[in-house]
């Protein structure tokens, strides 16, 4: 399974957030640390506001923030909700004109592949992606508030 470069940018995005917390961030510094087009994560940004993934906040001094706590959100469910398709055969879509596809067992251990695969996800969240906060930090330019403060 290869997860699209969506799916890749929107736990990158979750990732930004949750490193920078007590804060409200820019869809521009957000995309730059990335070195990404911001159109891109803009449209990137959309489903994970819907998803209640991530806030946005209007006006003068606005930006965007985790929606809920970096621990309650996993990687099963973001992959679900910024991923189009799981289907790994072309059996899986239907109207295949395979005389097995009602009794083929690649059905079956394709589907349990990706059963394991979500189920994989579904253990780790976006805050056990960013516990080196001190080293995101760095290497994405994200002030702590020492230094915005100085």
């Amino acid at each position: 399974m290869r997860l699209t470069r969506q799916t890749n940018y929107a736990i990158r995005i979750l990732m930004y957030l949750a490193a920078n917390p007590g804060r409200l961030s820019r869809l521009g510094e957000v995309a730059k640390a990335y070195q990404a087009p911001e159109p891109f994560m803009f449209k990137i940004l959309q489903p994970l506001v819907s998803a209640g993934f991530v806030e946005t906040v209007r006006g003068r001094g606005g930006g965007i923030r985790l929606g809920r706590e970096a621990s309650k959100i996993n990687l099963r469910e973001v992959v679900e909700v910024t991923e189009e398709s799981f289907t790994l055969a072309e059996c899986f879509e239907g109207g295949s004109d395979c005389p097995l596809i009602y009794s083929c067992e690649l059905n079956g251990a394709l589907r349990a592949a990706l059963e394991a695969f979500l189920s994989t996800l579904g253990r780790y969240t976006i805050a056990d992606l960013t516990k080196n906060k001190s080293y995101l930090h760095r290497t994405l330019g994200i002030e702590t508030p020492a230094e915005a403060a100085a």
